[in-house]
C-alpha cells in the first residue's frame, strides 16, 4: 500500500505544475493533501479525477488551508474535524477509514508570523494532545499524514542552530514531539527507516533566498503511525523530480 502526503500551497495551483499528471503514475493507494486553499464552487473535473475517490474539507475562509484524501479505494467512512473550533473551522482534519485502518490529512497550524499566530498553534497542540492519547488507549489503527510545522531534531533541518529560537523548531514544540513519539508510542514512518538522513530528508523549502537549489530546507512534513504499522513500513522517499508547492511530496510504501 502506497500513502503520499504533500501539502499543495493551493491545489489549483498544483494543478497548474502538472500535479494530476504526476499522480496518476505515482502508484499511490491513498493521496493526502494539505493546504489546498479551495471552496467547493471552485472544484473542477482537473481536481477530481477518473479513478480516484476524491474528498474536500475546505476552510471556512476562502483561499485558506483545507484538507483533502484521494484514494483508489471508496472509504468506508469520512471524518472531518475533531470537534474543536481551530481545527474545524480551517479544513484542518480530514480522515478516510477502510476497515481497521483510518488514514488522515493533517494540517497543523503554523506559528511562524506572529506571536498570536505561536499561541494558536499551541493551543491546537493543546486540544489535539487528549485525542491522540485517546486513540491509543483505543489501539486505534493510524497513518496520520500531512504538514506537521514542526521540525524535530538537528537533522531535521539545515540550519538548526539559528532556528531554535523560531515557531516550527522551539524547544516545546520539539518536546510535544518527543512525547508524542515516547510516551505515546506513535511513530515516525520515514525515521524508522532513516534514523540520521539529514539532506534527502527536508520536505519543504522557504521561498526565500536559494533555499530550494541550495537544498537549506526543513523536515516538517510526516506519516505518523500507531504501532501495529512498524513492522510494516517498507520503503520512503521524498519526491523531489518535480516540484508543485514549496513542500514535496512524502512517499512511504506499507506491507499492508
Amino acid at each position: 500500500m502506497r500513502v503520499i502526503s504533500v501539502n499543495v500551497n493551493g491545489l489549483r495551483s498544483a494543478t497548474s505544475k502538472g500535479f494530476f499528471e504526476w499522480l496518476a503514475q505515482s502508484g499511490a493507494d491513498v493521496v493526502c493533501l494539505q493546504e489546498i486553499r479551495i471552496q467547493p464552487h471552485q472544484l473542477s473535473f482537473d481536481h477530481q479525477p477518473d479513478g480516484w475517490h476524491s474528498t474536500f474539507f475546505p476552510a471556512e475562509k476562502a483561499g485558506y488551508a483545507g484538507t483533502a484524501i484521494y484514494s483508489k479505494k471508496k472509504p468506508d467512512a469520512i471524518e472531518q474535524g475533531l470537534g474543536f473550533e481551530l481545527c474545524d473551522s480551517e479544513g484542518r482534519w480530514l480522515a478516510a477509514r477502510f476497515g481497521e485502518l483510518t488514514v488522515a490529512s493533517l494540517y497543523l497550524p503554523s506559528g511562524s508570523s506572529s506571536e498570536a499566530a505561536q499561541a494558536k498553534k499551541d493551543d491546537f497542540l493543546r486540544q489535539f494532545t487528549p485525542l491522540l492519547q485517546q486513540w491509543r488507549n483505543e489501539h486505534k489503527s493510524l497513518i496520520i499524514c500531512g504538514d506537521w510545522n514542526i521540525a524535530h531534531k538537528n537533522s531535521d533541518l539545515k540550519n538548526w542552530s539559528g532556528n531554535q529560537k523560531n515557531s516550527g523548531f522551539l524547544p516545546h514544540e520539539r518536546a510535544w514531539l518527543d512525547q508524542l513519539y515516547g510516551d505515546m508510542g506513535f511513530v515516525d514512518a520515514y525515521r524508522q527507516l532513516y534514523p540520521h538522513e539529514e539532506a534527502n530528508a527536508y520536505t519543504w523549502w522557504s521561498n526565500r533566498g536559494q533555499a530550494w537549489a541550495n537544498n537549506v530546507g526543513w523536515r516538517i512534513d510526516y506519516q505518523v503511525v500507531s504501532p501495529d504499522w512498524l513492522d510494516k513500513i517498507m520503503h520512503a522517499e521524498v519526491y523531489k523530480a518535480q516540484r508543485f508547492s514549496d513542500h514535496a511530496p512524502l512517499i512511504i510504501d506499507y506491507n499492508a
